[in-house]
């Protein structure tokens, strides 16, 4: 419920930036809901009527491709952008194109972050990235963002080169703020020092669903003997974990450090 909540919102919060800020500005934003924008300034059709029509086919390798709740949760993202932006009225919040693209794209990629946060999309291109981020595990916003270069020539060919770099602005500003939020590409290596190591493996291994590495140690003060554990995790879970470690042993010394690069098997489980 919780997700389906911040998805709503999410939505809701995208829809207000496109029609007070990008659309007013003839200022797309990225993959198809910018070709969405671009076709409902040109053509009599809504945005949103536009936006649900360009997004069925990648709903349809969604479904194929990411599992029922993804694609259901990306189907209700897209449903309430598309239902939003037909309801909520295109008015110019400001009269400066530099501020509507910046403070534009900056409210996108809020809202798209917390979408991702929530195991969702908004569908188009975002499909894509997630696709490729779970095989490559880049970062989602840098995908993203990549992906959106021909919206930018559209733009300059469509309108004028001076909304082109408006729109090329909005969208830099939407992926810094997706890869600020969605920080799942994020890996953290966690060294915890106990001595209840079997409750801590317990928990690490019924719950995290990644592998551990465990050592023998010695306090050189004390003498007594002590369990090192060894995982790698990815930035979200660590609220998790610590409240995992928290409760197998509240007195556990933990080391946490981000991980650069990871080599081999992540996720325990998969050859």
């Amino acid at each position: 419920m919780r997700n389906i909540v911040v998805i709503t919102l999410s939505s809701i919060l995208v829809a207000f930036a496109y029609n007070l800020l990008l659309i007013p500005h003839e200022i797309l934003s990225g993959g198809l809901s910018g070709i969405a924008i671009m076709l409902g300034i040109i053509t009599p059709l809504n945005t949103g009527v536009l936006n649900l029509l360009l997004n069925l086919p990648l709903l349809i390798l969604g479904v194929l491709k990411l599992g029922k709740r993804f694609i259901g949760y990306t189907i209700l993202s897209v449903v309430v952008l598309s239902v939003s932006l037909y309801i909520i009225p295109v008015y110019k919040a400001t009269q400066d194109p530099i501020l509507a693209s910046l403070f534009g794209g900056v409210i996108v990629g809020l809202g798209l972050g917390m979408i991702f946060r929530a195991a969702g999309s908004s569908g188009g291109f975002d499909i894509i990235a997630m696709l490729l981020s779970r095989k490559r595990d880049f970062p989602l916003g840098t995908l993203i963002s990549a992906m959106n270069g021909i919206v930018v020539a559209i733009s300059g060919f469509v309108f004028s080169w001076d909304a082109a770099l408006l729109t090329l602005v909005s969208i830099y500003a939407t992926g810094k703020v997706v890869d600020t939020i969605h920080t799942s590409h994020i890996k953290l290596t966690m060294m915890i020092i106990t001595s209840k190591g079997e409750e801590v493996k317990q928990q690490l291994l019924q719950k995290l669903h990644r592998g551990v590495t465990i050592m023998d140690a010695k306090g050189a003060y004390s003498g007594e003997g002590r369990k090192v554990l060894i995982t790698v995790i990815t930035r979200y879970q660590l609220a998790d974990v610590k409240a995992m470690i928290k409760e197998a042993d509240a007195k556990a010394f933990v080391n946490i450090l981000q991980t650069t690069e990871v080599i081999g098997v992540f996720d325990r489980g998969i050859k």
